[in-house]
Parts: C-alpha cells; sequence; structure tokens
C-alpha cells in the first residue's frame, strides 16, 4: 500500500517540485497539497495522511504551529520538514518530526525521510475503530491531483459508478476516494439518504419525487448534469418517512 502524502508550502515551484520528486518514488502517492498552515489543519484532520512534507516560514501559522497542533489528532502522520532555513532544526526534532531537509532538496535525502516515515508508519500499532476520527461539514474529495474538502450542504448526490465514487454538486462531479458505504456512515445524521444500491441524495437538494411502478421513486434533483436519481422500492418507505409523506 502506497504512502499517502500531503506537501504544504505557499510557493508553487517548491510544491511542484517536490510532487515531481515523490512521484518517482514507487511507494508515495501525494494525494493533497496545501498553500498555508490553515489549509494543511483541515486536510490532516479530514484525511488520514501517512506523511506531510511541510515548510515552516509561511504567512499566517507556521510549519512547526501545525505540528504542534495535530498532536492530539488520533492519527497523527509522519512528519518531514523541508524548508530553507537550517536554524529550526533542533526545534523540529523535539516536535518528534521524522526528517528535517533544507532546500534544494536532494533526491537522495528525501528518499531517505520517505524511508525513515514508512517505516515509523509499520511500527505504529493499527487501529481497528472506524472513521471518519472526527466530525467535519467537509467531504474531501480530488480534483486535478489536489484534495478538495467539500462543503456538505454543497453536495447534491454521491454515485457510485464501476467502483468509482463521484460527489456530485450543482455544477460538477468530483472523484472521491471514499466507498458509497463509508460516506452513508459519514452523513447519517445530515440530510442524506442512501436511496439506492448506487446513489446517496441530499435531500435539501430533491426539487420532485415522481411516483413509479411498483413502489419505487424518481427524485429529481437541482444538478445541470444528471438529475433524475432512483430510489429502490425497498428504500422509498424511508425516503417517506424523513420527508414526512
Amino acid at each position: 500500500m502506497k504512502l499517502k502524502t500531503l506537501i504544504v508550502d505557499d510557493e508553487a515551484p517548491a510544491r511542484s517540485e517536490l510532487r515531481y520528486m515523490l512521484e518517482r518514488v514507487p511507494n508515495v502517492q501525494v494525494v493533497g497539497e496545501a498553500t498555508n498552515a490553515t489549509e494543511a489543519l483541515e486536510l490532516i484532520k479530514a484525511l488520514n495522511y501517512d506523511i506531510v512534507l511541510i515548510d515552516i516560514q509561511m504567512p499566517g501559522l507556521s510549519g512547526l504551529d501545525v505540528v504542534r497542533a495535530i498532536k492530539g489528532l488520533d492519527h497523527v502522520p509522519a512528519v518531514v520538514f523541508v524548508t530553507a532555513y537550517s536554524e529550526h532544526a533542533l526545534e523540529a526534532f523535539e516536535l518528534d518530526a521524522v526528517d528535517y531537509l533544507v532546500k534544494p532538496i536532494d533526491e537522495d535525502r528525501l528518499n531517505q525521510a520517505i524511508s525513515k516515515a514508512g517505516k515509523r508508519k509499520e511500527s505504529q500499532p493499527s487501529i481497528s475503530k472506524a472513521e471518519p476520527l472526527i466530525e467535519i461539514e467537509r467531504v474531501p474529495v480530488e480534483s486535478r491531483g489536489k484534495t478538495l474538502l467539500l462543503p456538505m450542504q454543497d453536495i447534491v448526490y454521491i454515485a457510485s459508478r464501476n467502483d468509482i465514487v463521484f460527489v456530485h454538486t450543482a455544477d460538477n462531479a468530483y472523484i472521491t476516494r471514499f466507498t458509497l458505504k463509508a460516506l452513508e456512515e459519514r452523513l447519517r445524521s445530515k440530510s442524506f439518504l442512501r436511496v439506492h444500491r448506487g446513489y446517496i441524495v441530499n435531500l435539501s437538494h430533491v426539487i420532485e419525487i415522481v411516483p413509479m411502478y411498483g413502489r419505487s421513486y424518481i427524485l429529481k434533483v437541482r444538478c445541470n448534469q444528471k438529475n433524475e436519481i432512483p430510489v429502490s422500492r425497498r428504500r422509498g418507505q424511508k425516503l417517506k418517512a424523513m420527508l414526512g409523506m
């Protein structure tokens, strides 16, 4: 299994260089980028990253501040600092950093740091309890190589096609790494309902319910793409109960 990796740096060229190097490492998958500490914190809380490669000097909070803030999480990723300043090394290792790389990055040193991070992951006890680790109001989705945090209220429906799960807003569709079952659990207390084996719908975006033969229904939703969602007969009763029909 590949090590899920997050890159955090306020400079786009630095992020691109790191991504290029990491794409050459077989056991690494870059699944997110952040341009500042605030974005980094949201992403780390939303997904279980294995490695975070993070700059120190950034606008607002520093990389050191990010690492202090995530210490209380149930899943803490291995941290590798990537910075142009060598004077913070002692403080970084006091925060239990796996490694400290000084720019410009040497590819061999980067590989060594990734190897250390991988060994730390292997030594950590596995967590058997179900995710999510914390309650958030966003769903992580993938877009052009980056991880976006999509507000739940913007989601119209979620569909599974050929084992790929798509999250649909009114105007766009995004791929997510979550299964439909995992999203059903994550959204259970919200306005979402699993209406079919392949669909979860945000009932807040339903504009019409069309009865069909055999006590099933079609939901029409606010969406510029596919806007008719089937409801299975078995799930029709729960739909009626939630809507007070």
